[in-house]
This record gives structure tokens, sequence and C-alpha cells, in this order.
């Protein structure tokens, strides 16, 4: 499906998502969720995961479903994971991937799809604390498919004539327009994001260096000033009604696994009792990469100002690497010190999920279902389970 340039450029930019970060911050949700290997329709047994087996629930409504005699208590793996768009979800298994998106005559559209991942092609590049990285590029990509996709439904004019711009940037590059638009939009996101939450906290913490001596004091003040920022960053956003709904739909998209993950079947009524919440969303990502940072910057020092920018923006890798493999293993494990070292992600949710509605959660199930056995997936892991409600 081909679209307009301007519904591109008028989507990501202006009414739809604000400002590109938001693109960044969408595509970092799909890298916390995203599987690497999939679970095959009517496939019994479930493979080995080596990528992001992070999908863990930690919510209140869940413990309370299994009083009930609704669901279990523990959670198990699914190995499914995925993003909010545009009026929609986007859902992975491995290399499969389904968006749903609620069209505007009320219809919900489905498209499947299927990407190879970085670190599936070139298997060094899936070794601890290298992974992490990759797997960031990796969701860049499928998240730009999937928000690409979903804005197409929802241009603002049909009929609007291309201005004398847009004509020269469609004679120009054609076909390819809008992959070289959403790759600029991607770069730019990026750049953006380096800009607002790593180098602009060192900036303002350096500001206070007269009065603050102790190193280790700055490290922490621009940390704290980084978190604030974010959190500043998420309000002003989640004012414009466009993100407002793409946060429920997050929610919508966290339910639907947290049902499935303690032994619920696949309805409306389930994954509406489900929690909003699970300790490896990529809110939580974010969080532990801010608190990771604060752990570097304490250790590499320089008293250099362009060596600390500097360092800000090489030591991204290393440390977005590290926040990986935290997540990775708590999604893997539910000790008493993950879940505890996992709440100010889970805390931090709040701020970017909000309850759905029904209508968006059918659309959740719509993305769930084309990509995802979930009855072979009860049958192998909540043996017992019940169809009924």
């Amino acid at each position: 499906m081909r679209f307009a340039p301007s519904a591109i450029l008028s989507i990501l930019a202006s009414r739809r998502l604000l400002l590109p970060v938001d693109v960044l911050t969408s595509s970092i949700v799909s890298m916390a969720l995203t599987p690497s290997n999939k679970r095959r329709k009517n496939q019994g047994v479930e493979p080995e995961r080596s990528g992001s087996a992070l999908l863990c629930s930690f919510g209140k409504t869940q413990p309370q479903l299994a009083a009930a005699g609704r669901g279990n208590d523990t959670m198990k793996y699914s190995g499914i994971g995925g993003q909010a768009v545009i009026e929609g979800i986007m859902m992975q298994n491995g290399d499969d991937y389904a968006i749903a998106v609620r069209k505007p005559d009320g219809e919900i559209e489905v498209k499947r799809d299927r990407y190879v991942s970085l670190t599936e092609k070139y298997p060094i590049l899936g070794l601890p604390f290298i992974r992490g990285v990759f797997k960031f590029a990796d969701s860049m990509v499928v998240g730009m498919r999937a928000l690409t996709w979903s804005c197409s439904f929802f241009e603002d004019d049909e009929d609007a004539q291309p201005g004398k711009f847009e004509q020269w940037l469609d004679r120009v590059f054609g076909e390819k327009l809008e992959s070289i638009l959403m790759t600029v939009v991607m770069i730019f996101s990026f750049i953006m994001a380096i800009g607002i939450f790593m180098l602009l906290p060192l900036g303002i913490a350096r500001i206070c260096k007269p009065f603050i001596p102790s190193e280790t004091a700055m490290a922490v003040l621009e940390g704290v000033i980084r978190i604030v920022i974010f959190i500043i960053y998420i309000k002003l956003v989640s004012r414009m009604e466009d993100i407002r709904r793409t946060f429920m739909y997050h929610g919508s998209e966290h339910k639907c696994i947290n049902c499935l993950e303690h032994g619920l079947a696949l309805n409306v009524a389930n994954v509406r009792g489900s929690s909003k919440e699970h300790k490896r969303c990529g809110t939580s990502f974010i969080m532990i990469v801010m608190i990771i940072s604060i752990l570097f910057f304490m250790v590499i020092r320089t008293d250099t100002v362009w060596l600390r920018f500097l360092s800000r923006i090489v030591l991204i890798p290393v440390i977005a690497g590290v926040s990986y493999e935290f997540l990775r293993f708590a999604g893997r494990h539910d000790s008493k010190l993950v879940n505890l070292l996992s709440r100010p992600g889970m805390w931090m949710q709040g701020l970017t999920t909000t309850e759905p509605d029904d209508s968006m959660i059918e659309v959740a199930i719509a993305a769930v279902e084309e990509v995802f056995d979930w009855k072979a997936y009860l049958d192998e892991n909540f043996p017992g389970w019940k169809e009924t409600e």
C-alpha cells in the first residue's frame, strides 16, 4: 500500500507522534518485547530462545484472577511480544510479525509479514552484551515498518493535491521515497533522543558543578535529571489525543500477553481483567538504561568537558547491551530480588500504559492470533485450562 509523502510527514512529525523521538520510544518498546525464535502454529514443543526471552507479567490483578479460579498466579513465558502503533498493535513471534489496525470505518485490518533478525543472520552478533545493540536495530526496522503501515490508513486528505516540494520529491526518488523518508525519521529520532536524554542532562548538571565537588554526586545528579526529563517528556506527549490512544493500545498489548501467560483463554473478558504492566516492557528498558548509566558514569570520569559529552555517546551501545542482558535475565527469573530490581521500571509504566477499551483489546487479540497458536501454548503449559470465560 503506497501513500503520499505528506501523510508520512504530517502523521509522524506533527499530528500523530508529535516528535520523531516517539518513533524511537515506540521502537524501544518493540525491542524489549520482541522474541528471537517463534512458536510455530500447531507446534507442541517450545524451542529454547537465544534472544529477548523477557516477557514476564507483574501486576496486581493477576493473582486476584488466580484466587478467583481464573488463571494462574505463576507466569509461564510465551515468547511473543510487540508494540503499539497508530490505532493498532504489532505482535511478533520469532521471525513472523502481524500488525492489526482499527481502520476509520471500524473494521480491523491485519497484515502478516516476516523479518529475519541480524543476530539470526550473523550468529556472532548474538553474543551476550553485543546482541542488545543489534536487537535495538532490528526493532527499529520492524517498528518503523509497522508504524508506516498503520499510518497509511489515516491520511489527512486523500483528495488534496500534492505541493510542488512533494511533487519534486516524488519525481526524484520515485518508489523509494517512502523508505527514504522513514530512514530520515529514524536517524533524526536517534539524534534527538541522544541530545535530549544523554547530552542535555549532562549540560544541566555541569551548571551545578561549582556547588557539587563530588564526581559521584554529579553522576547521580545527572542521572536524576535524565529521569526527570524523561518523565516530563512523557507527560507532555501524553497530552495529545493520539498519544493517549497509543498508550491505551500499549496497555492492551500487555494485557493480552499477561492473559495468556497466566493460563487464561484469549478473549476480551479475560484480557480486560489482566494486568497492563509487566517487568520487561520497553519502558522498563529505558528506566534500566538510565539507572545503569549512573553506575557507569560514577566510574568513568574525565576532566575534559568535550570528552564527557563524547563518552555519553560512545558508551550508549555498552549501556544498552548491559541493560538488555539484565532485562533478558529478569524475564527468565521470577525471584524476589529480580522483582525488586524491576520495580522502578514497573512504576514508570504507569506513564506509558493506560487501560484500553474493549475495541482496542479486540485489535490486540487479532494481532496475537495471526502469529501465535495460543491454544496449543495453553495446552502445553496449563493443562486443564478452560475455554470459557
